[in-house]
């Protein structure tokens, strides 16, 4: 107990502070996205689950990381595919994709923690490197199906927004892992191909493009690049834009809100709640908070003493900068629509769960940062 104690007594207060801050604006809002509505009384929900989630979040912060870093990482990775297979299987169906795990009244999301134990494996195998240059068949290949094996599996769900996330996490863990600079343009080339072939497709083979991806998938790409084609495809962009809008400076009165205009405002789009509702001001407020939390993270990244930690902390808070960037970008019509939760705003206990293990595994790093790794192969 006194070790415990002693452990919790070096914590990042500040990074606390600001995760505190945020899980209150994002309270706040739910609460005037789901008021008089049927839902309304989930906020209590997303502070009872704030104080439980403490809990697994704090003793995360007390465990030496390298632990989880090191040959524990293919277990739990291990046992993260096994779950994602289950949803296969026994997962519930809502709203057309079948991405939760029912256990008694909580939906648990595996996809939301196949992040988490992605990073983990990830970061044992780059700092089995020692920071040596990346070897492409011996360490990038095994690396990037590391990632690619979820991702396949996700984007079956289908869920295409959690499915980048693994993308933009293996690319920012790549490129902090001494990759060739080389291997890092192809990569990026080919994403970009990607992009451009499916936007040269739309306007020039429409019929071949719907028959590569899904429906789902098409009218959310026509939004993107044709938004005047189908009103619509196009009206939940549209409201979230003029709603983005009417807010001005300090907010309005929720004119889009209030009369449903906005679908899921609680959970992916909530980001519009706050627009709307404080405007500005309450945009940039929340902006700021991100960058101050991503800021913190990544100087306790850089205060690690080994590179596992180093390794572990980038790929979370590149995992963290990804889904922040989608979920506001795709309200102001930077990205095509996607299911994405804004990290610590968004009402959801599988969302939020990951989040506090996130700041958990973070905070675990920044009280061992002076640790010997345990091993450094394996």
């Amino acid at each position: 107990m006194i070790i415990f104690l002693r452990k919790l007594s070096k914590i990042d207060k500040f990074t606390l502070v600001i995760v505190g801050c945020l899980i209150a604006i994002g309270t706040i809002a739910v609460y005037e996205a789901t008021f008089q509505t049927k839902l309304h009384g989930i906020h209590v929900n997303n502070i009872v689950l704030f104080g439980v989630f403490c809990i697994p979040m704090l003793l995360l912060a007390t465990i030496d990381y390298n632990l989880l870093v090191g040959k524990l990482s293919y277990v739990i990775y291990g046992l993260g595919i096994l779950l994602l297979l289950l949803v296969m299987f026994k997962g519930e169906n809502i709203n057309g994709a079948v991405r939760w795990l029912s256990i008694g009244s909580f939906q648990l999301q595996p996809s939301e923690m196949m992040k988490i134990a992605t990073v983990l494996l990830a970061a044992h195998l780059l700092q089995k490197r020692g920071g040596e240059q990346l070897r492409l068949l011996y360490d990038i290949v095994p690396f990037a199906l590391v990632f690619l094996l979820p991702t396949v599996i996700i984007m079956k769900q289908p869920d295409l927004g959690t499915a980048l996330v693994f993308i933009a996490v293996m690319l920012s863990m790549l490129w902090m892992g001494n990759v060739k600079a080389l291997y890092m343009v192809i990569c990026l080339s080919v994403i970009a191909i990607a992009v451009g072939t499916i936007c040269w497709l739309y306007f020039a083979d429409y019929e071949l493009l719907a028959k590569l991806v899904k429906p789902h998938q098409m009218s959310r790409i026509q939004t993107f690049l044709d938004p005047t084609s189908d009103p619509d495809k196009s009206w939940h962009v549209k409201n979230a834009m003029s709603a983005i809008g009417t807010g001005g400076l300090s907010g309005s009165d929720g004119f889009y809100m209030d009369r449903g205009f906005i679908p899921y405002a609680y959970s992916d789009s909530i980001y519009v709640v706050i627009g709307e509702k404080y405007g500005f001001l309450g945009s940039s407020v929340l902006l700021l908070l991100y960058f101050m939390l991503i800021y913190r993270i990544v100087l306790i990244a850089n205060t690690s003493m080994n590179l596992a930690g180093g390794y572990l902390v980038i790929g979370l808070v590149g995992m963290i900068v990804f889904q922040v960037f989608v979920n506001i970008g795709m309200h102001i019509g930077l990205v095509p629509l996607t299911g994405l939760s804004l990290p610590f705003i968004s009402y959801g206990g599988s969302s939020m769960l990951t989040n506090m293990l996130t700041i958990g595994l973070v905070m675990s790093v920044h009280i061992h940062k002076d640790t010997v790794p345990l091993q450094m192969s394996g």
